[in-house]
C-alpha cells in the first residue's frame, strides 16, 4: 500500500489569462507535517482552494489515498477527510465555543430524523458522546472554559485555536492550517508549534501549512513546498529550503513589512 497521502498531479488554476497556480505537482505522505510558503501572491491558498474542492483545477487532479477529488464538492472532501482552516477567521461567532465545536462532530452522527424528533436512545447516546468528544478537543487547546461563551468574546488567538478545534473535529485524515500563527504574539506562536506537534502525533494525523512565520514552519515541518508567482521552485527539508538560492532570491530574502 502506497504511504501518499495526498497528491497534487500537474494542478492548474487559470482565471482568465491568469495562471494563479501552474502545473503544481507535490506528494504529501501519511503522518508528515508538511508545509508550504512563498511570497504573497504565490498562489498559497489557491492551492488549498483546489485541495478543498472550492475550486475546481483549470488542469490536472488532486487525488486523496490514489482516489481522484476531482468534480467532488467541499462537504464531499471533507467527508473523506480533508479538514482546513481560513486565513479569514470563520468562525460562528454568535454559536458558543461548544457548539461551534459541535456543528462540525455531526458530520458523522448515525441517527435519523425519527431519533430526532422522539429524542430516542440512539439520539442521547449520540449527543452525549459527541458533547464529551468536543469537551475534550477543547481541552486540548485549555479552551474548555470558555465553552459556553460566544466564539465571538474569545481574543484572536483563541478563535484561531477553535478553528483548529472545529476542524479536528471533522475526524480528518489530513488538516489543512492557512496560516495558523496570524496575529499571534512569540509566545503563542511558540505554544502553537507545540500544539500542531502534539495534536499530530495524538490523533495520527497529516499536517499541511501554509505560514509566513519561518521560525515556526523551518520548526516543525520535515517537508516544504515553495511557490513563486503559482510555480514550484524548490522542495525539501527545511535545510534544503533555507540553503536553495532560489528560495532566497523568491522569498527569505525579501525583508518583510511589518
Amino acid at each position: 500500500m502506497s504511504d501518499v497521502l495526498l497528491e497534487a498531479r500537474k494542478i492548474t488554476m487559470q482565471f482568465g489569462g491568469l495562471k494563479a497556480v501552474d502545473s503544481l505537482e507535490f506528494k504529501i505522505m501519511k503522518g508528515q507535517l508538511a508545509g508550504l510558503i512563498g511570497p504573497n501572491g504565490a498562489g498559497k491558498t489557491t492551492v488549498f482552494n483546489m485541495l478543498t474542492g472550492v475550486y475546481q483545477p483549470t488542469q490536472g487532479e488532486v487525488v486523496l489515498e490514489g482516489q481522484s477529488l476531482k468534480g467532488l464538492k467541499p462537504f464531499q472532501i471533507s467527508h473523506r477527510g480533508v479538514a482546513r482552516t481560513f486565513q479569514n477567521i470563520r468562525l460562528f461567532k454568535n454559536l458558543s465555543v461548544l457548539d461551534n465545536v459541535l456543528v462540525a462532530t455531526h458530520q458523522h452522527v448515525h441517527y435519523g430524523l425519527f431519533d430526532s424528533l422522539l429524542k430516542t436512545k440512539n439520539f442521547q447516546d449520540t449527543e452525549k458522546h459527541l458533547h464529551n468528544k468536543a469537551m475534550e478537543l477543547l481541552q486540548i487547546f485549555a479552551l474548555e472554559a470558555k465553552a459556553h461563551e460566544p466564539a465571538s468574546s474569545l481574543p484572536y488567538g483563541q478563535q484561531r485555536k477553535l478553528e483548529i478545534v472545529r476542524a479536528l473535529a471533522t475526524e480528518p485524515k489530513i488538516l489543512l492550517l492557512d496560516e495558523p500563527a496570524a496575529g499571534m504574539n512569540h509566545s503563542e506562536t511558540h505554544h502553537l508549534m507545540e500544539t500542531i506537534a502534539k495534536i499530530r502525533e495524538q490523533f495520527k494525523l497529516t499536517v499541511l501549512l501554509i505560514e509566513h512565520d519561518m521560525k515556526l514552519v523551518m520548526g516543525i515541518c520535515e517537508n516544504i513546498v515553495v511557490l513563486d508567482h503559482g510555480t514550484k521552485i524548490e522542495e525539501g527539508n527545511p535545510a534544503v529550503v533555507q540553503n536553495s538560492q532560489k528560495v532566497i532570491e523568491a522569498y527569505l530574502g525579501v525583508e518583510e513589512s511589518e
